[in-house]
């Protein structure tokens, strides 16, 4: 896969990729070990996964600078992430305990605030090619309201990516977080959720696949569901159904950031293809199956290193070439 901008993309001012959503502390604790402090978030793990990859990220996020704080920033700047002016105003920064049970997944329980600051641009500094969001941020007043308006606000010049990960503590009921969550699909481009997280919208009954499926009656290009050991599901607008089972030797150490890493990994590979960027909106909508393949098969490569080791830990390029992807 060649990694090098698009040629219609270098031709261009250089145009990076805006994240907006919660940078955080995961107090993570396993089994009959001390607790341990991890700089997590999801989007700022997906601006971490991204700017591991090479790409230009930044992040909006709503940290403070107690030492917390000051641990999550030193945490992304070394992995290359810019954070937006105002980004670390709060009073003091969120946490999330995330206890990782026998079966090495993780639950978790929020202390959060969430009140971000809109992300301004320069005159005459190009907007971003893609902007993502999810989570906790897209849902969480009163940074939920900035959220959704930079959604809509970019969606005339960049790609709109959302992945709703459900937290059921933070959300009210399905039925009230279905409607801010459609709301923000209608907005979207790329969707990517679990199908645990659209169980838990929609009822443990629900068709996973008539969800996704409804979503791009909603607006989105491509609707990825990943299924755990059973692999990933995409549809896309122009009709394409495929399926990438998952790779069953992967050794799993826990799956804290593993959905975050395949969010990322999509947009990575999104931004491969040529297929960011709203003038290439309906290019994406009708990528084709050999693209849409090797998007899927890229995003699961790096979600697969990051299970394979603790925490949310996405690898950089050149770990990523040298597992093969």
């Amino acid at each position: 896969m060649n990694h090098e901008e698009p040629q219609h993309v270098r031709t261009r001012p250089r145009r990076h990729r805006l994240v907006i959503g919660e940078a955080l502390v995961d107090v993570v604790i396993h089994p009959g070990q001390p607790a341990q402090d991890i700089p997590g978030g999801s989007p700022a793990n997906v601006a971490l996964g991204l700017s591991r990859l090479g790409r230009d990220a930044e992040l909006d996020c709503w940290i403070g600078t107690d030492p917390r704080g000051l641990a999550v920033k030193a945490h992304l700047e070394a992995s290359g992430v810019r954070l937006t002016p105002g980004s670390d105003g709060a009073e003091r920064t969120s946490t999330a305990q995330a206890t990782i049970g026998a079966n090495r997944a993780a639950t978790y329980v929020f202390d959060l605030d969430w009140n971000p600051p809109y992300p301004q641009r320069d005159e005459g500094t190009a907007a971003p090619l893609l902007v993502h969001t999810g989570s906790i941020a897209a849902i969480l007043e009163p940074g939920a309201a900035t959220v959704e308006q930079v959604l809509s606000d970019f969606r005339a010049t960049s790609t709109i990516c959302y992945d709703p990960n459900a937290r059921p503590q933070l959300m009210g009921t399905p039925e009230q977080a279905r409607a801010q969550v459609e709301r923000l699909i209608s907005l979207a481009d790329v969707v990517k959720c679990s199908d645990e997280d659209i169980e838990w919208f929609y009822g443990e009954d629900a068709d996973v696949e008539a969800v996704a499926r409804g979503w791009l009656q909603l607006g989105a290009a491509v609707v990825v569901v990943t299924r755990g050991k059973q692999g990933s599901l995409a549809v896309t607008a122009s009709g394409l159904r495929m399926e990438v089972p998952a790779d069953p030797t992967v050794v799993v150490s826990d799956t804290v950031g593993a959905g975050d890493s395949f969010m990322g990994g999509l947009e990575d590979g999104i931004w491969t293809e040529g297929l960011v960027g709203a003038e290439q909106r309906e290019a994406l909508r009708n990528i084709n199956a050999a693209a849409l393949e090797r998007v899927l098969r890229h995003a699961a490569a790096i979600a697969d290193i990051t299970v394979s080791r603790a925490g949310a830990n996405p690898p950089t390029r050149a770990e990523l070439e040298s597992y093969g992807a």
